[in-house]
């Protein structure tokens, strides 16, 4: 009684080109899943941060008390937290300076803090080429494997003497998992690549809604004097 070739056995008995296509594939499935996992993880705790600085933030205590509680921190800043502590940071030390007018000293502080906060933005933009790149040319490979495939597999046709469907299936068979392996490894980069371009640009705009409420904060400090 004869069995239907499994999917293993299919990927064994394929040509050399196709096996270095799928092993190919399997490794940009793989980095693509890792980077898929990490973003993940690095987004939601961005916006975890986010939601509690502001709420530090907003609170109506001292921004002299806050800037010293964040700089006391061994811990790496990150977000807003990194934003507020360059600015303000950037703040005292152009007040210390005679003779700077209050406009030097806003734009002093800005400038400090979109470095910091375009510093911060790109950390998160770190990889998401990489999807894009998976997810734009994975499907090629795999098709590239699917024609070498086949073609293989009608070369072998002709030299046979009798071809039959049994004989033409396993072949094509082997070459259009090849396809399925570009789509398996396409399809959940360009997702994610979607779907976290999406998420760095809201954290984008979040963190430029903060500088310029907190530069507007600076303006009428320094007007209240």
């Amino acid at each position: 009684m004869s069995t239907e070739p499994s999917v293993v056995h299919l990927i064994l008995g394929a040509s050399l080109p196709v096996q270095i296509v799928l092993l190919l594939l399997l490794a940009a499935s793989v980095a693509s899943w890792s980077l898929i996992f990490h973003k993940s993880a690095a987004l939601r705790a961005a916006r975890k941060s986010a939601k509690q600085f502001e709420e530090s933030f907003w609170s109506g205590g001292s921004l002299n008390d806050l800037f010293d509680r964040i700089s006391r921190e061994s811990r790496p800043r990150e977000g807003q937290e990194a934003i507020f502590e360059s600015g303000f940071r950037e703040f005292k030390r152009l007040r210390q300076v005679e003779g700077r007018s209050a406009v030097e000293l806003i734009e002093g502080v800005e400038r400090a803090m979109r470095v910091t906060l375009h510093r911060q933005i790109e950390r998160f933009e770190e990889g998401l080429p990489i999807l894009a790149t998976i997810g734009s040319v994975s499907p090629y490979i795999g098709l590239f494997g699917t024609v070498w495939g086949i073609m293989s597999a009608f070369m072998n046709l002709g030299n046979a003497q009798n071809a039959t469907l049994a004989t033409v299936a396993p072949p094509i068979a082997e070459a259009l998992i090849a396809t399925a392996m570009g789509l398996f490894a396409a399809i959940p980069a360009v997702v994610a690549y979607n779907r976290y371009s999406t998420q760095v640009d809201e954290l984008y705009g979040r963190y430029d809604r903060f500088t310029d409420e907190f530069l507007g904060l600076l303006q009428r400090q320094i007007g209240g004097q």
